[in-house]
């Protein structure tokens, strides 16, 4: 089997870079006729198949985009998950406006969204840039994608191994608001739920948020019900929590599903939300809306997620030599009826 010529093989044959390679085979201006020549002959002689029209190899700056979505093991597909399916209808969106090709894939992740293997649309001839939707871009998808040369962008992603574009919420600022706004209810016995010391980056920084609220306010009673981002756990550790500390007058979850879960645990307790609880939630899924008493939640703007993402990626196959950008969305307060100003004692 003949081995794939990559831009990487022509970067090393030329002596160029491999973002002047690929500025070259997009047909892009700013590189000298000497070395846009050297490269298209070294491209030619190895056998590279990305695009030939005429003797010249050239290329919309993004015409084929593939997104990866994570999938965690048991869960339904990333298309019906209640926060990933918003952002991949923004992508799709964005990309019918541009006139890009969409191409789609799941990847496999671990409990902390760690890729399980290699996706395999990584791997296609025709693919200009990626979006990877909740998971780590770790090292091994790092290589393949700068071997390949094609520009990534991470949206609710993130990775230690290089500085992608990316997009992503505000966690910190919204849980510290979400928290701030329970205090100002006269809340003081404030529990977490849903969140650990090692948990995905963006959960991770709902949790600081959730510590700094209560230290700027002169609160030192803190409360961590640690479990794993499913509604039965969200339910099982709520009511743990509840019954531990039943001093505990409100809750922050660190997202909706969480909160469902901690209403049901409260029920089951006999303590009615929002008179006996109040419960704040994170992301305004669909469902938060839907269920009795409908939940106040920090809400995330999912579908402008995925299209400032398809920009990104449009602007960094345009400019690929331009310095990394983030895009950070803030969540704002959605007040519904979950949350209930305590009464002041007399």
């Amino acid at each position: 089997m003949t081995q794939r010529i990559t831009m990487e093989d022509i970067a090393r044959q030329s002596g160029v870079s491999l973002a002047t390679v690929s500025l070259v085979l997009r047909d892009k201006p700013g590189i000298n006729d000497e070395t846009r020549r050297r490269v298209l002959d070294i491209a030619r002689d190895l056998g590279y198949r990305k695009r030939l029209n005429h003797e010249k190899l050239v290329s919309q700056s993004l015409h084929n985009a593939g997104v990866i979505v994570k999938a965690s093991i048991g869960d339904d597909s990333p298309l019906t998950n209640p926060f990933y399916a918003p952002i991949v209808a923004g992508i799709e969106a964005a990309c019918r406006k541009m006139h890009i090709n969409l191409m789609y894939a799941t990847v496999p992740v671990d409990m902390d969204n760690h890729p399980q293997e290699m996706p395999r649309l990584l791997s296609e001839d025709h693919l200009d840039g990626v979006l990877l939707v909740g998971a780590f871009a770790d090292a091994t998808i790092t290589k393949l994608l700068q071997r390949e040369g094609i520009p990534a962008v991470l949206v609710d992603g993130y990775s230690h191994e290089h500085v992608y574009d990316s997009v992503v919420s505000d966690n910190f600022r919204a849980a510290y608001e979400a928290v701030s706004y329970l205090i100002s209810y006269g809340h003081r016995h404030i529990g977490l739920i849903g969140t650990t010391k090692e948990a995905y980056p963006s959960i991770a920084e709902r949790r600081k948020g959730y510590i700094q609220a209560l230290t700027d306010h002169g609160i030192h009673d803190q409360y961590f019900g640690d479990c794993l981002l499913t509604m039965h756990e969200g339910s099982d550790t709520s009511s743990i929590l509840l019954q531990r500390h039943p001093q505990i007058t409100a809750l922050f979850c660190a997202n909706d599903m969480m909160a469902i879960g901690a209403t049901q645990a409260a029920r089951a307790l006999h303590r009615q939300i929002p008179q006996d609880l109040s419960i704040i939630g994170f992301d305004n899924i669909d469902l938060a809306q839907h269920v009795a008493p409908a939940l106040t939640t920090m809400h995330v703007d999912k579908v402008s997620m995925g299209r400032f993402a398809v920009q990104l990626l449009a602007n960094r196959a345009e400019y690929p030599d331009q310095a990394p950008a983030t895009v950070s969305l803030r969540p704002r307060l959605l007040e519904r009826q979950s949350v209930q100003r305590l009464q002041p004692p007399k």
